[in-house]
């Protein structure tokens, strides 16, 4: 062996001897000063498998098993494995200079929008007490006008008082935020229009419900809908079989004040063989309806009998016809007057709805609006034979129009 490779077989023939199992003469200290917190940490990740806390379980696995359990997993998976890998610090003590600098700044900006606050509803309140007559013009209706002016003004302070708080953004992607407080409703609204409410006007718009069934509609609440556990998406196809059951509606409103509203699912695709052209069906009326910023999901089957006008009726499509559009509209109802049931049940009619005519006779207003589509499939027959809808036994099909003379196929002119 050459001198200079020498020290270097040496030295591989004392790692080939080297044993990590051996004696306390080689024993390795570890990375860690205590085996105490290995051991606790062991015990610690047999626990979180076995039992997965929906707020700090980050691994697919353990969502889908909590997603099957019906506790679906707490805000993003970066912020949940961000939770389970810290040492429990709270959130308002996190040992980062910058961040604790920034939360100083963003309290003494609160503590001015609260200076604020206390101003204006000084204001309000003298205001209020000031009689409408003794101002110097416009008197009692510019007094109502400057105190919803002033109100309006007053709830904007208060969410510029809370918008850059860190623990109100956190418990709203918590989904924990109180809809009753300003600031969780301005973020509701927010996020609703920057992708939700595009999509649903795109719908309603690509799919002719302006104007087939309303005129105009201007969508100001969320309006999700559901067939016992299927979520059903705006436009969707929903199965006869699933559709025979009254559907559930989860209104999310994002103003303060309650309102009274109407609501009415209407089939503008019913095909009239006598006229050959569509009519219109309503398929569920409801009037009087209380909705609010915390309103729960609304069951269509649970409602009072004082506020159905027209009960549930499947929807249903004809063998041979194009699919039907199941038009839901939430109409709000001018001053929260209540409509009077056996004064409108004098003019409303199942068969041949007129949208239009029920939307002037009662002054009501469109604020949200859904739809989902039913087409005929195996078990439409049956549906519509246990509706009592006829029907079941036809099938429609497109009648042959003959091309004028000069565009017929004539074989005996052809060269």
């Amino acid at each position: 062996m050459a001198p200079s490779r020498a020290p270097s077989a040496q030295l591989l023939r004392s790692l080939r001897n080297f044993d990590l199992n051996a004696g306390p003469a080689h024993t390795i200290r570890a990375l860690s000063t205590s085996c105490r917190h290995a051991e606790e940490a062991q015990v610690q990740r047999e626990s979180f498998y076995k039992n997965p806390n929906p707020e700090t379980a980050f691994v697919p696995r353990l969502e889908r098993k909590l997603v099957a359990a019906g506790t679906p997993p707490v805000g993003s998976r970066r912020r949940r494995m961000a939770i389970a890998q810290s040492q429990g610090i709270p959130f308002d003590q996190l040992p980062f200079q910058c961040f604790q600098e920034a939360r100083k700044v963003l309290i003494e900006d609160r503590q001015e929008k609260l200076k604020q606050i206390e101003t204006m509803r000084a204001r309000v309140a003298r205001l209020q007490e000031t009689n409408g007559n003794d101002l110097h013009k416009g008197g009692e209706p510019y007094k109502q006008k400057r105190l919803a002016s002033m109100r309006k003004e007053l709830e904007h302070l208060k969410i510029l008082a809370d918008i850059n708080d860190p623990n109100v953004k956190r418990r709203f992607e918590d989904k924990k935020g109180d809809m009753n407080k300003p600031i969780y409703r301005y973020l509701a609204d927010r996020k609703w229009r920057e992708y939700r409410r595009k999509i649903l006007v795109q719908r309603i718009t690509q799919l002719k419900v302006i104007p087939d069934v309303t005129p105009h509609c201007d969508p100001i609440i969320d309006v999700k809908m559901s067939f016992g556990r299927k979520n059903v998406q705006p436009g969707d196809f929903v199965d006869s079989a699933i559709s025979e059951k009254p559907v559930q509606l989860a209104i999310q409103s994002f103003e303060q004040l309650s309102k009274l509203v109407t609501i009415a699912i209407i089939d503008p695709d019913v095909p009239n063989l006598t006229t050959d052209a569509f009519d219109s069906r309503c398929h569920f009326l409801a009037t009087n309806i209380q909705l609010g910023p915390t309103t729960p999901q609304i069951d269509l089957a649970q409602l009072p009998e004082e506020q159905v006008l027209v009960p549930w009726l499947p929807p249903t499509a004809l063998k041979g016809a194009p699919y039907n559009r199941l038009s839901i509209l939430i109409l709000q109802q001018k001053d929260n007057i209540p409509i009077e049931k056996e004064a409108a049940l004098k003019n409303v009619r199942q068969d041949d709805f007129r949208t239009r005519t029920f939307l002037t006779r009662h002054m009501l207003h469109p604020i949200g609006a859904t739809l989902f589509r039913t087409k005929w499939d195996d078990s439409m027959a049956s549906l519509m034979n246990r509706a009592g809808i006829d029907g079941a036994d036809m099938e429609l099909k497109r009648v042959k129009v003959e091309p004028l003379p000069y565009k017929r196929r004539n074989p005996s002119t052809f060269r």
